[in-house]
């Protein structure tokens, strides 16, 4: 551990994600037995978002059968379940940021091996609006992409996708509701972009409709693959 983080680490003790507690002096992210409230997504997973499938007899989820989603693959860490749920809520709208190195370390551990084979040449965080920023005081995924980084040496471009418009929030929205409120929401900042695959970076998957519109933009732009990893995805399907 850097020395810059001891000190951190004493000046401001980190927080179990999941109950929130303060976390013993060592370099520990999470609580043993938190740890075990925690689910992995594993298989069968869709073979497109990559959700947990309830049963093995299928590829693809319901959703994945009905609607063509232009990014390449999703995959996720952990099902989005109640102790997600809070640690998600905590992380953006509580200010805990440091929650971003259990996420990020629980990304490349997990699904290390599958974000190597994407052979991605740069890490796109989701963009917030502005006056959401400003409100907030971070983005949470380009908290999650700079630490993902770090860990896996693949860069982030912050800025390479900006959110123009300021759109309602999702959750609560039907798919349609949520396509709507998302039109014309994203823009490159170029438009030569000279990148053959890059990864999309989020907290949660739900309907995929933001990582649509990015992974449309995206391509239209010229780049070839666009892959979505998030720490979380819904419950099996």
């Amino acid at each position: 551990m850097k020395i810059t983080n001891v000190i951190l680490d004493m000046v401001f003790p980190r927080h179990c994600p999941v109950c929130d507690e303060i976390l013993p002096f060592g370099g520990k992210l999470i609580c043993d037995e938190c740890r075990k409230k925690t689910i992995f997504v594993s298989e069968p997973r869709c073979r497109k978002c990559g959700r947990a499938l309830s049963s093995d007899r299928k590829e693809y989820c319901r959703d994945c059968e009905e609607i063509r989603h232009p990014f390449d693959r999703a995959v996720s860490v952990f099902i989005y379940n109640d102790a997600m749920r809070e640690a998600v809520f905590r992380f953006k709208y509580g200010g805990r940021r440091e929650y971003a190195d259990f996420f990020a370390e629980s990304i490349y551990r997990y699904l290390g091996r599958e974000i190597r084979s994407f052979k991605a040449e740069a890490l796109i965080p989701v963009p917030i609006h502005r006056d959401r920023l400003k409100k907030r005081g971070f983005n949470q995924a380009e908290l999650i992409a700079d630490r993902l980084s770090a860990l896996s040496g693949i860069p982030v471009l912050k800025d390479l996708v900006v959110r123009v418009r300021a759109t309602r929030a999702q959750k609560g929205l039907s798919r349609e509701e949520r396509r709507k409120n998302l039109k014309k929401a994203f823009k490159l900042t170029g438009n030569d972009v000279k990148l053959t695959g890059v990864i999309i970076i989020d907290d949660i998957y739900t309907t995929g409709s933001t990582v649509d519109e990015m992974a449309l933009l995206l391509k239209r732009a010229g780049v070839s693959w666009v892959y979505v990893v998030t720490v979380c995805s819904g419950t099996p399907v």
